[in-house]
């Protein structure tokens, strides 16, 4: 997830709380999401959905994040 801000986001994993909590939220969403889509966990096709919404919502809210901090 954004290659091109490497940097920045470490910077921001040990500098910024809020961030480091939406990156694990994002991660852990990823990784549910993986599981249901491999059938490794339950989840409805409506619950998948519903998750990676909430996901792109999260790496919107990242991404704000990410270019303030560039500026």
């Amino acid at each position: 997830m954004f290659p091109e801000h490497r940097d920045l986001i470490t910077k921001l994993k040990t500098t910024d709380r809020h961030f480091v909590h939406l990156f694990d939220k994002h991660n852990d969403l990823d990784q549910k999401i993986k599981n249901m889509e491999t059938h490794a966990e339950p989840g409805a096709p409506a619950e998948i959905e519903n998750l990676k919404k909430e996901k792109l919502l999260i790496k919107d809210q990242l991404f704000a994040i990410l270019k303030k901090a560039a500026v």
